[in-house]
Parts: C-alpha cells; sequence; structure tokens
C-alpha cells in the first residue's frame, strides 16, 4: 500500500503543477480512492502473536475447507474417485450375482456327483454342463485363457467375478483330485460323454495300447504349437482350429463346421477322441495334475488284477498304476474296488476264509496257496 500511496502523492503532484492538463478535482477524488484501497478489510483477522494470548473479542478464523472440496476440486473428480473407492463388495457383486450363483450351484452339484460316486449323478452332472455351460452360456476353460495368461491380459475382478470362479475352480479341483473338470464339467467332453452312453457299444474301434500311448502326446504337442505360433504372430482367431468348444455358439465357416463333423463322426467310432488324443485345454490340465494331492488309492492285488484297467475308458490305468495325466475322475474304476462282489480286494479274503473252513470241517490239509490265518 506504500507504493500505492507514492504513486497518489506523484499523481498529485503531477496534476497540481498542470503539466497534464488535469483538475485539482480529479487528483482529489483519485486520492480518496486510494485511501480507501489502503484500508484493510474489515473482515480480515490479525495474525496470532504466539507470546500473546488469543483475545476474547477476536473473530474466528474461517474454517479451512477439507480436502476434496468444491474449493479444490472445482470439478469434481476427487469426488468420482472417492465413490469408487467406497464401493462395496455387494455394489461389485450386484450386476453379476446371478451368473455367480448359477455357476456355483452347478459346481456345487458336480462336486456332490464326484463325491458321492453315483453314476446317475454323474449323467445328471454331464446334461447339465451340455445345457448351461454350454447352450446357454458357451463358457469353457479354453486355450485362449492361456493366451491371455500369457499377454497378463486377464479380465478384472470387479467385472470378471464368474470367470475367476469358474477357472479357479478348475484349477484347484485339478491340483486337489486331478482332472475333474474334465470328466464331469467341460460341456464339450460332457456332450461326447453322452454319445458315447447313448450310442451303441459294437461301433465302437478300440485302438490298440501301444497306439493309444502314442496318440496321447498329440495333444500335448497342439499345446506348444498353438502357444508358440500366437506368441509369434498375436494371431488370436487360432484357437478356433483347435479346438471346436465354438460350436455352442454356432458361428463358423464352413471349413470349421466340416472339421467339426469330422471330429464328431470320429467320435462315434473311437470314444472321447478328442479328450484324449487332442485336447490343449486337457493337456495343461494333465500337467498340473501331475501335483494332485488326494489321488485315487489302490489296493495290493490291484498288482495283478486287471478289471480297472479293463473297466476304464480313457486308458488311464496300467497294472496297478494310475496315469494322473489321463486319469479324469470318471469314477467308473473308483466304484469297482468299492463293490464288494466284483473287486478281488474284498473277494479274496472271503473265498480263503471259506476255503480254510471247508478243509477244517472236511479234515483235509488246508491248501498251500492259501495262507493260513490263526
Amino acid at each position: 500500500m506504500a507504493g500505492l500511496t507514492l504513486l497518489a502523492w506523484l499523481v498529485t503532484g503531477v496534476a497540481t503543477d498542470g503539466r497534464f492538463g488535469a483538475a485539482p478535482v480529479a487528483a482529489q477524488e483519485l486520492t480518496a480512492r486510494l485511501a480507501r484501497l489502503e484500508q484493510p478489510p474489515t473482515t480480515s483477522v490479525e495474525p496470532a502473536d504466539p507470546a500473546r494470548p488469543p483475545s476474547s473479542h477476536a473473530e474466528p478464523a474461517p474454517a479451512a475447507q477439507p480436502p476434496g472440496s468444491a474449493g479444490d476440486d472445482a470439478w469434481g473428480f476427487e469426488d468420482e474417485e472417492a465413490e469408487q473407492q467406497a464401493e462395496t463388495w455387494v455394489d461389485l457383486l450386484r450386476p453379476q450375482l446371478l451368473d455367480v450363483s448359477l455357476t456355483v450351484a452347478f459346481l456345487t452339484i458336480a462336486l456332490v456327483s464326484f463325491f458321492r460316486k453315483s453314476r446317475a449323478l454323474k449323467y445328471v452332472t454331464l446334461a447339465l454342463s451340455v445345457g448351461y455351460l454350454g447352450i446357454v452360456k458357451s463358457q469353457m476353460v479354453s486355450i485362449t485363457d492361456i493366451f491371455r495368461l500369457a499377454d497378463l491380459n486377464v479380465p478384472t475382478f470387479r467385472d470378471g467375478v464368474t470367470w475367476y470362479v469358474f477357472t479357479g475352480f478348475a484349477v484347484v479341483s485339478t491340483v486337489l483330485w486331478g482332472r475333474v473338470y474334465c470328466g464331469r464339467i467341460c460341456a464339450f467332453g460332457a456332450f461326447t460323454q453322452l454319445m458315447d452312453a447313448i450310442l451303441p457299444k459294437k461301433l465302437r474301434l478300440e485302438p490298440p495300447r501301444w497306439l493309444e500311448r502314442r496318440a496321447s502326446w498329440i495333444k500335448y504337442g497342439l499345446l506348444a504349437s498353438t502357444v508358440t505360433y500366437y506368441l509369434v504372430t498375436k494371431h488370436f482367431a487360432i484357437y478356433r482350429y483347435v479346438e471346436p468348444f465354438w460350436m455352442y455358439a454356432r458361428t463358423a465357416d464352413v471349413v470349421l463346421w466340416s472339421m467339426l463333423g469330422t471330429l464328431l463322426l470320429a467320435t462315434v467310432f473311437v470314444r472321447n477322441m478328442y479328450c484324449r488324443f487332442l485336447c490343449p485345454v486337457g493337456a495343461t490340465l494333465g500337467i498340473i495334475s501331475l501335483a494332485t494331492v488326494f489321488g485315487i488309492k489302490r489296493w495290493s492285488e490291484c498288482k495283478a488284477c486287471k478289471i480297472c484297467e479293463k473297466t476304464c475308458e480313457w486308458g488311464a490305468i496300467e497294472g496297478p498304476r494310475i496315469i494322473k495325466t489321463e486319469c479324469v475322475r470318471c469314477d467308473d474304476c473308483e466304484r469297482v474296488y468299492a463293490d464288494q462282489q466284483k473287486c478281488p480286494h474284498w473277494l479274496i479274503p472271503v473265498i480263503r476264509s471259506r476255503k480254510i473252513a471247508e478243509a477244517q470241517a472236511a479234515g483235509r490239509p488246508i491248501p498251500q496257496f492259501i495262507p493260513q490265518v490263526d
């Protein structure tokens, strides 16, 4: 304000000197206006003196506006960000609640059928898989998920809760029990298993064991070559030529439909052909299944018995050994060894006891090939 006073003095002096033809009245008016500017505003507050206690007559200082107020954020960007941060799990799940609930319900039914070892429940699960996961949702674990993982381009959790639940279940269940996903959840595998249950068994052509063992490696070659091709070319649509899951979406050209028709025709004769020999997802889960925690238990009698090996429709049993990478936990062998009228583990002790009792009753020596029990 000292500068303004000086300016007024100079202007007044110049005006009264008459060099610019200014009237003294105009100079006095200018001086009065500048004097009013020098007066402090009535709402100002003197700075506090830390050595002097505050006066009881002093007006309170205006309250500081909190961060994010209209004064700091006139456009409201901070308010919008605060609203996003305030979203709860309920807000995130509400638009996806029906989809997530139905998916969890289906997976629960699949687990119940798995633990109950019920053949009827298994086929109910397969039918639900075709109807709900296939026709309604067209949702399956795909090699495209591997593409996304390679690109670090997976869906955000807030927009893809169902994807995380479904894909997470496929991976976790494989680590815990093996390829449960392949055996009763995948909609295409469920379709081919229902085909196998409906079509006459006399149409089947079983490949020799040596050929079956070698053909099972094809899916690992397809997995490696397809992922490598994608990483080099970024040609995402290549997946349509290595997996037929698109059939539920019913959008393809003549070439793809011809390939699918050929595959299904071959499946009439070679059961579960795609799942056993050609599926890259099955190969991926097969690799993960090497870390399975709760595998299929085996009896000591399995070393000589071939009943389960002949029962297995997936070529996953070789003598006493379960081939984890090929086993889809279909329950067929587990139902056999739990059957006390079929499995030698239960029959041999019964037959042994009966033979011993018959020999002792007749006064004959106990046969040497039967161990004597105390």
